[in-house]
C-alpha cells in the first residue's frame, strides 16, 4: 500500500473549505448568546435577534469548543489516511481520533503527561497543530467530553458502541463531526468513522447516530447531491442501525417544519427541541440550511437564535450549507473577522494534499507534521 492512496475520490476544494469555515462563522455567530433565551436574545439585539458577530471569550468573531474539536477531528482523519496509505493498519481510525481528542484535552489545561493517558509516551505531544497556542483557550467545553477524555487519560477503557462509556446524548459528539466525511469515498464509511468517533465520549445512540448522519450528509453534498436527496439517503441508512428511532424522528420533523416556511425560533423549540442533544442539533441545523436554500447568512442566523445550544446549532448548519454553496457563499465580513480562520485554510489544504493526490510524502516534513497515529 506504501505510496498508493486508499481511494481516488477527488474532494471539491472550495466546498470542502467552505464547509469547515461556515461551520465555524455559524460556532462564532452562535456563541455570544449560547446560554440565553430568545426573549435575551430580542431584549439585547433586537427583534431579529443576533444577525451579526458579537464578543464572547473576549473578541468579536472567536469560537467554541465545537470548532477547536472540529479542527482535531480534521487533523486525525488526516493523521489516519497518512498511517492507513504507509499501510500501518487498514481499519477504521478510531484511535487517531482518540489520540487527538487526547491532544486537544490537553489544551484545555492538564499537562500532557496527565492528558495523553497511553498516547504520552513522548515528553510533548507531536503534530502541529496543538502547537498553536489560540487554541488553549477553555471555551465553555461540553461535560461529557472532558469526563470521557479524562477517563481515558487515567487508564479507562475507550469508548465505544460495544462499551457505552454513559448514556449521553449530548450535542458534543455531532458538533465536531463533519471531517469525517473526508474518510472514504463511500458515504457509508465516513458513518461508521463519525459513530465511533461519536461514541469516543457520547454512549447514547442518539448522540453518536446524530454524529454520523451528519457525517454521511456533508460527504454526500461535497460530491453534490442536493440536501433533500441526502436527507433521504441518510435516513434510509439510519433505520438499519440499532435504536435509531428518535434520530430519524427529529430529521423527519425538521423536514417537515422547513417545508412550512422559516419557522420562529419558538417553533423551532416547539417542534425540534434546543439542540443541546444531539437529534435535536441535528435536526435545527438541518431545517435552517433546508429553508434557507442559498442564503448562507439567512441560515445561520435562523439556526443561531433560539433557546438553545446556538453555537452548535450555528455549526451544523454551516457545515452543510457550506458543503452546498462553498466557500464563496460566506460573508466577507464574516471571515475576515473569524478566529483561527489561517489555521482552517491550513488544514483545509493539507487534507486536499493528503485525500486528494499521491504526493504527500514529498512536502517537507509531512510526517512530522502529520504523524501516523
Amino acid at each position: 500500500m506504501d505510496g498508493d492512496l486508499p481511494y481516488e475520490r477527488i474532494i471539491p476544494g472550495d466546498k470542502w473549505l467552505g464547509s469547515l469555515l461556515a461551520g465555524a462563522v455559524g460556532d462564532a455567530l452562535g456563541a455570544p448568546v449560547e446560554f440565553l433565551r430568545i426573549e435575551q436574545i430580542r431584549e439585547r439585539y433586537g427583534p431579529d435577534g443576533i444577525t451579526d458577530y458579537d464578543r464572547a471569550y473576549g473578541g468579536v468573531g472567536q469560537i467554541t469548543d465545537d470548532t477547536q474539536m472540529t479542527l482535531f477531528t480534521l487533523e486525525a482523519m488526516i493523521r489516519g489516511h497518512v498511517g492507513r496509505r504507509l499501510g500501518y493498519f487498514d481499519q477504521q481510525p478510531v484511535s487517531v481520533v482518540q489520540h487527538a481528542y487526547q491532544r486537544w484535552f490537553h489544551t484545555q489545561g492538564p499537562e500532557w503527561h496527565r492528558a495523553g493517558g497511553s498516547y504520552a509516551m513522548e515528553a510533548e505531544p507531536d503534530g502541529w497543530l496543538v502547537k498553536e497556542r489560540a487554541l488553549f483557550s477553555r471555551r465553555a467545553p461540553g461535560g461529557t467530553v472532558m469526563t470521557a477524555l479524562k477517563s481515558f487519560a487515567a487508564g479507562a477503557e475507550r469508548g465505544s458502541i460495544k462499551h457505552r462509556l454513559n448514556d449521553s446524548k449530548g450535542c458534543g459528539a455531532v458538533m465536531r463531526a463533519a471531517p469525517c466525511a473526508l474518510w472514504s469515498e463511500d458515504p457509508l464509511d465516513a458513518f461508521v468513522v463519525a459513530a465511533q468517533a461519536g461514541a469516543l465520549t457520547h454512549g447514547h445512540p442518539s448522540g453518536y447516530l446524530s454524529a454520523g448522519a451528519l457525517a454521511f450528509l456533508v460527504h454526500r453534498l461535497l460530491d453534490g447531491a442536493d440536501l433533500p436527496s441526502a436527507l433521504t439517503e441518510a435516513r434510509a441508512e439510519l433505520v438499519t442501525w440499532d435504536d435509531s428511532a428518535e434520530t430519524v424522528e427529529a430529521l423527519d420533523k425538521a423536514v417537515k417544519l422547513a417545508e412550512s416556511g422559516r419557522p420562529t425560533p419558538e417553533q423551532l423549540a416547539d417542534e425540534l427541541g434546543g439542540g443541546w442533544v444531539g437529534e435535536e442539533a441535528l435536526a435545527i441545523g438541518v431545517c435552517a440550511a433546508l429553508v434557507a436554500g442559498d442564503d448562507l447568512r439567512g441560515g445561520l442566523v435562523l439556526a443561531v437564535n433560539h433557546s438553545g445550544d446556538s453555537d452548535s446549532t450555528g455549526s451544523i448548519c454551516g457545515n452543510l450549507m457550506g458543503a452546498l454553496l462553498g466557500a464563496d457563499a460566506i460573508p466577507r465580513t464574516w471571515l475576515d473577522r473569524l478566529e483561527l480562520r489561517e489555521v482552517m485554510e491550513q488544514l483545509v489544504r493539507d487534507s486536499l494534499v493528503e485525500f486528494s493526490t499521491a504526493d504527500s510524502l514529498s512536502v517537507p516534513d509531512w510526517q512530522r507534521r502529520y504523524p501516523a497515529w
